[in-house]
């Protein structure tokens, strides 16, 4: 890039990541001047809430008094470049040249986009004037005058968890489900999603998103089908968009399951914790070679499995292979950090798993630099943070994600069906979770007086809600993975930022 025509260049996800999780996509209309094109986000084991962006930021006159982001978060990368992020609306991981960089520098104090755009050396008025609009459409400026609101308030989706058996495969020694041969039965399924459906219509959002969960719920396929062919028919009737993904251990994935998922248009989430004897440590002997033809019979069928990797103390060291094992397929994939159902054994051992993960993070971020795809894939990375907009709340837990298990009992996550706060038959699932007492307390980052002053809160919203609660006891204190989240995040936006270089350089 040359360091006298200031050139900005952003990364964009074009979806959410999700999986077992209450993601919904990321509105694909926010504003678009100069991008590299991005792969979806794919699935991801975590419970991020919807980023409600519905339009892109309209600018005001280039005559109105900007200054730069009160929250913008800059780092040096090779060749006198930048990587800079800002939470907004439109926030997006933004690559700057030296004399971008200079013209961000020049906002340090209110001053109007034609005033910078006429004074700085060696640039054309013009050049300046578009990329200080760039800078502004990526949040990397604001008005002087703005009431600073980063994050978008509203989420439009309605985001299930449907538990159609408790019957697994596997017994994985981590898992938070009571197995049994309970499977939820069709009576229970249909009721579920129409009440479900009665609560996106009640509480005006514009769609809902159907995770089949268990268990392992390829064990009760047949009801998937007819629940989603039933949603299917009733967001029709009320002019909603439906979305459906499988969450599924990738054990028994015959080619027929994998042809049904793909002309039903519901996507695959694979669990996978590592390669060869790391995953079967975890999940059973002899199930990595089993999900490894899964993976491959998926591909073949034209699905595009996301991977699912649950990262313990087990299997931290082998995070590199997996990593190098999705790259090499082209497969997007996230780190789940394992949530114990009690305390961890005091600081002293949380400490020392943190150190773990911190090191099995960068170890497995120096791999993809090594392998640099087109990509990204850093985006929806790391456990509950999500670098593709800023949020205030971790998860949708409350707000628009609500949790069937297979008996129509109503819960506000998953991991927390042990406690659950009323019925599918009652008549609207959303309004029992927001309105009942003892639930799950998933408070914004802003309110929570360890996080307030960080600037990363809007990027992991102070971690798992629940995982907090059960390790500290409180619900207004950080995460007790904010060590790993101050340690990795820096390094994922580099990593981005060097993407964004990589791939200008070679454009």
């Amino acid at each position: 890039m040359s360091d006298q025509k200031p050139v900005v260049i952003w990364s964009r996800e074009a979806a959410m990541a999700e999986g077992d999780c209450a993601c919904a996509s990321a509105d694909p209309s926010r504003p678009v001047l100069r991008r590299l094109d991005l792969a979806d986000a794919g699935e991801q084991d975590c419970a991020c809430p919807d980023s409600g962006v519905t339009t892109g930021l309209p600018l005001s006159p280039p005559a109105l008094l900007w200054r730069r982001a009160p929250e913008l978060y800059r780092a040096p990368l090779p060749g006198q470049h930048e990587v800079a992020f800002a939470p907004s609306p439109t926030a997006a991981i933004t690559l700057l040249n030296g004399a971008a960089g200079r013209i961000l520098d020049q906002f340090a104090v209110p001053r109007s986009i034609d005033q910078v755009a006429g004074e700085l050396p060696g640039a054309a008025a013009a050049d300046a004037r578009q990329a200080a609009l760039q800078l502004a459409q990526l949040g990397l400026l604001c008005p002087a005058e703005a009431v600073e609101t980063p994050c978008a308030p509203a989420p439009h989706t309605l985001t299930a968890w449907l538990h159609v058996t408790n019957q697994c495969n596997l017994r994985c020694a981590y898992c938070y489900v009571r197995h049994s041969d309970e499977a939820m039965s069709t009576v229970t399924g249909r009721t579920a999603v129409e009440a479900l459906i009665r609560s996106a219509v009640r509480h005006g959002f514009r769609a809902v998103k159907l995770k089949y969960a268990g268990g392992e719920p390829t064990l009760n396929f047949a009801l998937v089908q007819l629940l989603h062919r039933h949603a299917l028919a009733l967001t029709g009737q009320h002019g909603l968009e439906l979305q459906g993904v499988l969450l599924s251990n990738g054990v028994n994935l015959s080619p027929a399951t994998c042809d049904t998922l793909r002309e039903m248009g519901i996507r695959l989430a694979i669990s996978l914790d590592g390669v060869g004897a790391v995953h079967d440590a975890q999940r059973g002997a002899g199930t990595f070679e089993r999900v490894a033809r899964s993976v491959e019979r998926a591909i073949a069928v034209g699905l595009r499995p996301h991977l699912s990797i649950t990262v313990t103390a087990q299997n931290v060291e082998g995070l590199p292979d997996v990593v190098a094992y999705a790259l090499e397929r082209d497969l997007l994939f996230n780190l789940n950090f394992y949530r114990p159902p009690n305390g961890t054994g005091g600081a002293s051992h949380l400490q020392a798993e943190n150190d773990r993960l911190i090191a099995g993070g960068h170890a497995a971020l120096a791999l993809i630099e090594l392998r640099m795809p087109a990509h990204s894939v850093v985006g929806g990375l790391l456990d509950r943070a999500h670098l593709g907009y800023p949020h205030s709340y971790p998860c949708g837990a409350g707000r628009n994600y609500v949790v069937v298990d297979h008996q129509g009992a109503v819960s506000a996550c998953q991991m927390d069906m042990a406690r659950p706060l009323g019925t599918i038959w009652a008549g609207d699932p959303l309004e029992i979770i927001r309105s009942a007492r003892g639930r799950l307390q998933n408070t914004p980052v802003d309110d929570r007086g360890e996080c307030a002053s960080c600037v990363w809160r809007y990027w992991c919203a102070g971690g798992c809600p629940l995982l907090r609660q059960r390790l500290t006891g409180r619900n207004d204190t950080r995460s007790p993975y904010c060590a790993v989240y101050r340690a990795l995040l820096p390094e994922m936006l580099r990593l981005e930022g060097i993407r964004l270089l990589t791939t200008r350089a070679t454009a």
